[in-house]
């Protein structure tokens, strides 16, 4: 076969996956494959990193089957990933010492609230963009380290290694040849120092965590190993990762300043790109690393939905009220209307623009006349509900009104959602032809860091938009729906506020 393509690894929070792309950027072939949730106490969540591993791998050797080509077919791989999930293992073995940390795991919330009360959150906030939270890597590091046997003095003696998803990833597939992560991982540890782009030294004295466990700091695109473990000697450049959130922006090419994109998985992500200007946010938003490209480093403002796709999971897995999540739309049409029911589904707390770490699901608005189909409706339209905040939020940090919102994801196929969310508010919502935006960002990065593409500006003309959503109900009819949320979101923060 003489064309060749570009792998992506696009592990992500419930699910592997592994898709081809070509010159053109289309899906050649995919493959994914789900892992095991694991849920020791409530409010923590763990995944098994060496399932991670096995299903990683097991779709990566699925697409080259699926699609009868060889390791000689493929240019580069690029990876993205699940962000701030934490794995440490040992570096003789490669064996994690604990089960991943997920990113929404909320046990060391007591930590951070400690931290915030010692006056750390401004230190915390103006060195890394981030807000002192159990979100981020560093207290899920932290707590590993103090908790399991032995771990402190291996990590202080070198025998440890830490990483996101994306390091564990490149250890495994470069057979333990290779430690790194990229500025966008890095930027999401709270151990980074987004301005010097380097670890911060003062961060790690404060969390209590031995230097020589970091990964190297590398750029988002570039050449950085080979496969070791694909098959033996067909060293496959490894040559681009990117965080998934970061990674969709780059794949919905939103490339200048002002550019937003949503992503709307197990929770929502929307981010801002700023340019080479890491914009503070005055409302609860993050400031992040978009990537590291040719030494320069791009930002980007975020605001970050925990429970997103996540709660129509909850609806299928949870309470068993639909057989599988697509059914949700047909389910919410049948409603016509939420019927006076809000849903916040605070299952993790709430992130942007609130960030209450306590506050927790809960339904307003029941009565004798509630269905199921107005449950079903009511958490379908939260998705869209909390997106809302966030582009608020976000239009008054960057002084400017969003043009046009980008969305990805696996919910963006529901057309009910997507044109709620572009009543809400009140601008255009384009879905592209190619809504696996996160895997493609990683598959540009690593193409563009093996020459595939040769610059930014050719694949900039590959976008293309699917379907472009324009507002069928004006500003004033959503009003009255935009009060009742409201109303729900300050009840629900009133209830985890009243603990006494």
């Amino acid at each position: 076969m003489s064309e060749k393509f570009i792998l992506a690894l696009d592990q992500g929070t419930t699910s592997s996956r592994a898709i081809l792309f070509d010159k053109n950027g289309q899906i050649f072939q995919v493959a994914q494959k789900e892992f095991t949730q694991i849920y020791p106490q409530p409010g923590w969540v763990e995944h098994d990193a060496e399932e991670i591993w096995a299903s990683q791998f097991s779709v990566l050797a699925e697409t080259l089957a699926k699609g009868a080509i060889t390791t000689g077919d493929i240019a580069a791989i690029g990876i993205t990933n699940q962000r701030e999930t934490t794995v440490v293992w040992e570096r003789s073995t490669s064996r994690p010492i604990y089960n991943a940390i997920v990113w929404q795991d909320r046990r060391t919330v007591a930590y951070c609230d400690r931290l915030k009360e010692e006056g750390w959150g401004p230190t915390i906030q103006e060195k890394t963009g981030l807000l002192a939270d159990a979100y981020f890597s560093a207290t899920k590091l932290k707590w590993i380290l103090d908790n399991v046997s032995g771990a402190r003095e291996k990590a202080v003696k070198g025998e440890l290694a830490f990483g996101t998803i994306d390091s564990w990833l490149s250890w495994k597939l470069t057979n333990g040849k290779v430690h790194v992560t990229d500025a966008s991982n890095a930027s999401r540890t709270m151990l980074m120092n987004i301005h010097t782009g380097e670890w911060d030294t003062d961060l790690l004295k404060l969390f209590d965590i031995p230097a020589s466990v970091l990964p190297e700091i590398i750029q988002s695109s570039r050449v950085y190993g080979v496969t070791e473990t694909v098959v033996k000697n067909a060293n496959i450049p490894l040559a681009g990762i990117a965080g998934d959130q970061q990674a969709a922006l780059f794949g919905q090419q939103c490339t200048q300043p002002g550019m937003v994109k949503n992503t709307y998985g197990t929770g929502c992500f929307m981010l801002m790109h700023t340019g080479v200007k890491a914009v503070k946010s005055s409302n609860n938003l993050l400031t992040t690393i978009a990537w590291k490209i040719n030494n320069r480093i791009e930002y980007a403002v975020e605001g970050s939905i925990f429970i997103g796709g996540a709660v129509v999971q909850w609806l299928r897995d949870g309470l068993h009220m639909i057989r599988s999540s697509a059914d949700i739309e047909d389910i919410a049409l049948s409603a016509g209307d939420n019927n006076g029911v809000y849903m916040v589904p605070a299952f993790a707390g709430l992130g942007a623009p609130h960030w209450n770490q306590h506050a927790r699901g809960s339904v307003f608005g029941l009565t004798r006349g509630t269905k199921t189909a107005h449950i079903a409706r009511a958490c379908l339209e939260s998705i869209a509900y909390q997106t809302m905040d966030v582009l608020k939020a976000m239009e008054s940090d960057a002084g400017l009104p969003i043009k046009e919102l980008r969305v990805d994801g696996g919910a963006t196929i529901n057309n009910l959602l997507m044109q709620f969310q572009c009543d809400l508010l009140q601008v255009p919502v384009i879905r592209p032809v190619v809504y696996e935006t996160t895997a493609l960002g990683a598959a540009y990065l690593a193409g563009l860091g093996v020459g595939y593409w040769d610059t930014v500006s050719d694949i900039q003309q590959q976008w293309k938009a699917d379907k472009i959503f324009q507002p069928q109900h004006s500003a004033d009819d959503m009003k009255p729906l935009i009060k009742g949320w409201n109303r729900a979101i300050k009840a629900s923060i009133a209830w985890a506020n009243d603990t006494e």
